[in-house]
């Protein structure tokens, strides 16, 4: 059973831990980190992008796929299915898909239009049950077509948004989205006290967990962050465990691929990559 982010990112945050979000991209994506999840005994959050859920066929194919997963494999953690970086379009699909979770990136807008948009969506998270995160700030970085110049959000612009009500914030601190350049400058943690300061416990989400040093995430959490994405580390270690299985030349006596034996160390590598994660963010065991 699917349920909102809401409950589990008020846990973390009085926890003092984060939830992580990994984002999904076919049936074996989804099924290393449910079993990852409940293997740790963590709540997970599962991330789609609107580019990944185009190439599942639409939203309706991923919560099937995904309810169906988690009845088949008795998985009892806490999971949310989560719209990530989602258009006020796509938002909507995802509602009426049966998605128990979605994220309205409306920070290109100007603030008003940001705004205004967000206060529509809570309404309807609200009538049905599920969780809302917001974004003020864009996140540096392209992910999926999602390009963000990676601004540091303004603190009073994170409340006015925080003030109407949705689930979970995501402000821009330097964070980006890919791999972090050698001259990355750091999170600017004076931007997230700032932006906890005024949000009081409202759930922070920091994107772009990638390549982000393990102490800066830990300030990161210490600081209201209960929700941290990741999506690239996932596909790297993906890519390259299946780079070595084709490499290896192992083509089943010059049968072809077996696709689940193609698959298989890039699924292995993908639960090795959310198990790190999921310890380093402190929610194993938190269930």
């Amino acid at each position: 059973m699917l349920v909102t982010a809401e409950e589990m990112l008020k846990k973390a945050v009085a926890g003092k831990y984060a939830v992580g979000q990994f984002n999904i991209n076919n049936l074996e994506w989804t099924k290393a980190i449910l079993l990852t999840a409940q293997e740790l005994n963590s709540p997970v959050i599962l991330g789609v992008s609107e580019g990944a859920g185009k190439y599942m066929t639409g939203y309706k194919t991923v919560v099937g796929m995904v309810k169906g997963m988690i009845e088949e494999l008795n998985i009892t953690v806490p999971v949310a299915l989560h719209l990530d970086h989602g258009t006020y379009d796509g938002c909507l699909k995802c509602i009426e898909a049966g998605f128990s979770s979605i994220m309205f990136d409306g920070s290109h807008y100007p603030i008003d239009e940001n705004i205004a948009k967000t206060t529509e969506l809570v309404k309807i998270c609200k009538e049905k049950n599920m969780s809302l995160e917001a974004e003020v700030g864009s996140i540096g970085g392209e992910e999926d077509g999602v390009i963000g110049a990676g601004e540091c959000a303004d603190p009073n612009e994170c409340k006015s948004i925080a003030d109407l009500g949705v689930t979970m914030l995501a402000a821009g601190i330097g964070n980006i989205h890919g791999k972090y350049p050698a001259n990355w400058q750091g999170l600017s943690f004076e931007t997230l006290a700032g932006v906890k300061e005024l949000t009081g416990d409202m759930p922070l989400v920091l994107h772009g967990g990638t390549g982000i040093p393990a102490d800066m995430i830990k300030k990161a959490i210490s600081l209201g962050v209960a929700k941290i994405n990741v999506n690239t580390e996932c596909q790297l270690a993906f890519q390259e465990a299946t780079r070595k299985y084709i490499e290896a030349g192992k083509d089943l006596e010059g049968k072809g691929f077996d696709p689940r034996k193609l698959l298989a160390p890039g699924f292995e590598a993908i639960k090795a990559t959310v198990k790190e994660k999921m310890e380093l963010f402190g929610s194993v065991g938190k269930a």
